[in-house]
């Protein structure tokens, strides 16, 4: 029997009524609930930049002071890099500016400057594909990091406690140990969001619309635009740029986590948990459940509304063990590893500067190994776990550093004379050369371990590992 509009209506009413009660019982991970405090914080937010479009109403002024292009030039040179398609060096920058400074200036204020298209470098990844980096010009670096040093202050007050990348005073290690204690308070399950190719996707016709929110300068607008839209030279030939920002420009960084920042704010609105560093994000959540409901969710907003793409072969839902985050693998009971991804990069690095057909010297191929020993330890200060793998890698190198330094003797009576001057007995000496099939047997024979003893290169000057780690 048909129902009648009266029933039709109080059923309605019934299930919005049921709905509401769900709604305000629902945990604060829900990807679908906004809170009173998200909305008025995205009050404030407007308030402020609407604030910081008063504030910078001139701010091209203060982007092309003396001042201010000095600071940037100190910043340029310190950080060096190649020539782009001009070739000009950074170290041609100091002259090229005492004599057209003024004229930059003048070129900057009346819009006349032309932006340079950006050399195009593909740098391999490990796991075979590609990245692109683009390298604008010198004089472009200069005036990126001008307007950088000018407009970061004032995003720094609005943007998200939860970003960590590229930031003043943020780092990896802040991000990790944020990540650790809101696994600890029992989100072991982790949203891994993977952005498709972030930097060449971002839209610029949304990113220039955040940006007139907070910027009063049209002038400056329309100079980041020309950047966005600058050309891009590779193998002579010229490709105008639609979309993205290329990464190596240092104005990149900041344009990326003022593209980020939306979603940001959106995950703070729905009252999640999550780190992010640049286009790495994860959420933490309490269950498996929820976790593929807030994957669903924010794919979507993050297609539909920031207009990017999720890859979907590499996000997901995972356990918090089994997930990698700034190369660090953290466990549910606080406990902080190396990944086993940077582990596997650090041996290929090794491998490529122990490779015994380079033909360097000895103390060349400590040198170049000490640089990556002392910068990955330093990063990886933080693993608390497994430090017996550290131990193991510090052998596998002084095995490979005895493989070479072997072939450096070449014949088999250099190689003895030399495990003789290290004082090992020459019956023992001799047997290493005349019983030993191949460099890497050799190089685990008592006498060479013995000769080339940890002690041995401790003193040839070799940093340890192990030993750095548990300072």
């Amino acid at each position: 029997m048909r129902k009648s509009k009266r029933q039709q209506k109080n059923e309605s009413t019934g299930q919005l009524n049921l709905f509401r009660d769900h709604e305000a019982k629902l945990p604060s991970e829900s990807p679908d609930v906004g809170n009173r405090s998200g909305m008025m914080s995205r009050v404030e937010l407007l308030s402020l930049l609407e604030d910081q479009r008063a504030q910078t109403e001139n701010i091209l002024e203060r982007i092309v002071d003396y001042g201010n292009l000095m600071k940037s030039y100190q910043q340029v040179r310190k950080n060096g890099g190649s020539s782009g398609v001009d070739k000009m060096e950074v170290s041609e920058l100091q002259g090229w500016l005492s004599k057209h400074i003024k004229r930059l200036q003048e070129e900057l204020l009346t819009e006349q400057y032309e932006v340079s298209p950006v050399l195009r470098v593909r740098i391999p990844k490990p796991n075979g594909d590609t990245r692109e980096l683009g390298i604008p010009t010198v004089k472009d670096r200069l005036v990126q990091q001008a307007i950088h040093q000018q407009l970061s202050p004032f995003y720094e007050s609005v943007f998200s406690e939860n970003s960590y990348g590229f930031r003043p005073g943020r780092s990896a290690h802040q991000a990790i140990e944020q990540a650790v204690k809101y696994i600890q308070s029992g989100n072991e399950w982790v949203v891994d969001l993977d952005l498709e190719k972030f930097f060449d996707k971002i839209n610029h016709d949304r990113l220039m619309q955040r940006l007139s929110k907070g910027v009063g300068d049209k002038r400056l607008l329309r100079l980041i635009r020309s950047y966005l839209r600058a050309g891009v030279l590779e193998d002579g030939l010229s490709e105008q740029r639609t979309a993205g920002t290329p990464q190596g420009g240092p104005l990149s960084p900041l344009l990326s986590n003022i593209v980020l920042d939306e979603l940001d704010k959106e995950l703070e609105r729905r009252g999640h948990k999550f780190c992010r560093y640049a286009d790495d994000c994860n959420i933490y959540v309490k269950s498996r459940k929820a976790g593929e409901r807030v994957l669903r969710s924010i794919t979507r907003f993050i297609e539909e509304k920031l207009k990017l793409k999720v890859n979907r072969d590499k996000s997901g839902v995972r356990h918090c063990s089994d997930t990698r985050f700034l190369g660090y693998t953290l466990l549910p009971d606080g406990g902080i590893r190396v990944s086993d991804k940077s582990i596997v990069r650090l041996k290929d690095k090794i491998r490529e500067i122990t490779r015994r057909n380079r033909g360097v010297k000895f103390e060349t191929v400590i040198r170049e190994l000490n640089q990556i020993i002392i910068g990955w330890s330093n990063y990886f200060r933080l693993a608390n776990r497994w430090l017996s793998t550290i131990r193991d890698l510090d052998s596998w190198i002084r095995r490979k550093l005895r493989c070479y330094r072997l072939k450096q003797c070449g014949r088999r009576y250099t190689i003895y004379k030399f495990l003789v001057s290290l004082n090992q007995p020459v019956g023992k000496s001799w047997n290493v050369v005349m019983y030993s099939q191949g460099w890497w047997q050799m190089s685990i024979k008592v006498a060479v371990c013995h000769g080339m003893s940890n002690i041995w290169f401790t003193q040839q000057g070799l940093q340890s590992l192990h030993n750095r780690f548990l300072v």
